[in-house]
């Protein structure tokens, strides 16, 4: 039997928390999930997953790429949600090996500033979504904003993973890690700006039907969303981006 580390339970913990402040981000609040069939595109831990079956969901299929996560979430359902047992699936597998279609929604947390692929993700959601379904995403930190490398810098200096250079960030990383990289993108942030985004999701081929940056109640968003009137540095000061599509 699978060993549930104190670390993996408090960040599901954590999630679960964080989840109505993450629907609240999207305007309306959370969807009618009632009997919806809904894919999480990028589930880690699982705790959205069980947030959208305990909505009344009728199939919820995780899918992430991050094989002890999807561990800890199978193990952590058959222990701690053994109701959700036929509801939820957790699923080691990239969204383009995934065969299911006519999905009402997908939802993703805080995992399109890592998707290398971005384009063509949106593109498989489309594929797969039934018409008139949604996709839900929002996430941060974006990579421009003070601290959108994700801790690349170690004492988290505002904008530090942008001031030094990609070179001197990998060749840190690399002293302490066996698996080395070439890239930031091999370390997992795919380093899109705010603009490009917004042409991705454009271009996407589906509907716009809510789309904010900086969304969120905190007082520090707000006096982002000030200062980034300021047309130079909107990139800077774009916290997280939160939007709908509609296919």
């Amino acid at each position: 039997m699978m060993t549930l580390q104190q670390a993996d339970i408090d960040y599901f913990n954590l999630g679960q928390a964080e989840n109505p402040r993450y629907w609240g981000r999207f305007g309306g609040g959370k969807p009618d999930f009632n009997g919806a069939v809904v894919v999480d595109f990028g589930c880690g831990h699982g705790s959205l997953c069980v947030d959208i079956a305990q909505s009344g969901a009728k199939r919820v299929l995780g899918l992430d790429l991050n094989a002890r996560l999807i561990d800890f979430a199978n193990e952590n359902l058959k222990r701690n949600y053994p109701q959700f047992a036929d509801t939820i699936e957790f699923r080691l597998q990239d969204l383009r090996e995934t065969p299911e279609v006519g999905i009402d929604y997908f939802v993703s947390k805080d995992t399109f500033e890592h998707v290398l692929e971005l384009e063509q993700v949106l593109a498989e959601m489309k594929k797969r979504l039934k018409p008139r379904g949604y996709v839900y995403t929002g996430f941060s930190p974006l990579w421009n904003s003070p601290f959108g490398g994700h801790g690349l810098t170690k004492r988290q200096l505002p904008w530090g993973h942008i001031l030094l250079s990609e070179r001197f960030l990998v060749k840190r990383h690399n002293r302490s890690h066996s698996k080395k990289a070439t890239s930031i993108r091999d370390l997992g942030l795919n380093t899109v700006s705010l603009v490009e985004h917004r042409r991705i999701l454009r271009s996407c081929g589906m509907e716009i039907v809510f789309l904010k940056v900086n969304a969120g109640e905190r007082p520090l968003l707000r006096l982002f969303s000030l200062i980034r009137h300021v047309p130079f540095l909107d990139e800077y000061f774009s916290h997280n981006l939160y939007c709908i599509l509609q296919k």
